[in-house]
């Protein structure tokens, strides 16, 4: 079997000591704020607290993609030491990051033909991107070849469901994902849009709903009905908040109170500093492994 290495980005957004603990390197997206640019490093540079301090203060960050070089420089290492690479990418629905990867391997593989680089667009984002990760990595660890793990993350990445809600609609706004006027209303009448993920990496709003503990019994609602075996869901299961830990353990606390057979307790992640720049505060995302996601 070949010694290979799996890796992702900084927008997978697990914590720093998952990472280290399970040895899977990422690379590091980036964002600028108040003038200043950082690097996505999960919570290193820039506590997730103060992120989210500075953005309520008035912040408002931008982010950027990594580019073709970035990769290379990601990579190389890991072919100087003879390893194949399997890198999980977020969606290309959200970021051209995928296609930057893809380039970079196609001049490295020129460079090192003896290599075998894989780049998978896991179709996800923020800690369901990481779920995706996460089992990938289960399956490296049982002793599954890059070949098996790379068709069967292709085979099932549609299958990890992406839920979010949000209590603060300002930077859903910004960034398009509602029109002024629905966010201004949604405002007035306490509005939570429910929004998931399609088949092409898209965040869709999909249910508007009034008040959060309405909205916190719904995403919880979408697990039983899309969960793989209903209330008898024997997998993981991740959620992320930006700034907003009592909510997310609100879910997480239904969640494993309905799902009895779960892999493990919830995980509850920090939605990290560039998904966070899009999202800004309030934001719950609840992640599971079910049927096929769909348009």
């Amino acid at each position: 079997m070949s010694d290979y290495v799996i890796t992702c980005c900084s927008t997978a957004d697990l914590p720093l000591e998952y990472m280290n603990k399970r040895h899977i390197p990422y690379v590091c997206f980036h964002f600028t704020m108040n003038g200043k640019e950082y690097p996505d490093d999960l919570g290193q540079t820039i506590p997730f607290d103060t992120f989210y301090a500075e953005i309520a203060a008035g912040a408002l960050p931008t982010t950027s993609q990594v580019n073709v070089n970035q990769f290379i420089d990601f990579f190389e290492p890991f072919l100087k030491q003879e390893k194949d690479i399997l890198h999980i990418s977020l969606s290309s629905g959200l970021s051209g990051s995928f296609n930057s990867a893809v380039l970079a391997s196609k001049q490295l593989q020129q460079k090192y033909p003896n290599r075998n680089i894989k780049i998978i667009d896991s179709l996800g984002a923020s800690s369901g991107y990481g779920l995706l990760v996460d089992s990938a990595k289960d399956r490296q660890e049982t002793g599954s070849s890059l070949e098996d793990v790379y068709n069967w993350v292709e085979e099932n990445k549609l299958r990890i469901h992406h839920w979010f809600f949000s209590t603060d609609l300002t930077h859903y706004k910004r960034g398009g994902r509602i029109s002024a006027t629905s966010a201004i209303v949604g405002g007035l009448l306490n509005i939570c849009p429910l929004m998931n993920m399609d088949n092409l990496g898209r965040l869709i709003p999909r249910e508007k709903i009034r008040g959060k503990k309405r909205v916190i019994q719904e995403i919880v609602q979408k697990m039983e009905e899309h969960a793989q075996n209903g209330l008898d869901y024997s997998g993981k299961c991740f959620i992320s908040n930006s700034a907003c830990f009592e909510d997310a353990r609100m879910v997480a606390d239904l969640v494993e109170a309905r799902f009895p057979h779960l892999n493990g307790k919830v995980m509850i992640n920090s939605v990290g500093t560039v998904i966070g720049a899009h999202t800004g505060p309030g934001t719950v995302a609840l992640f599971f492994f079910g049927d096929e996601r769909v348009n």
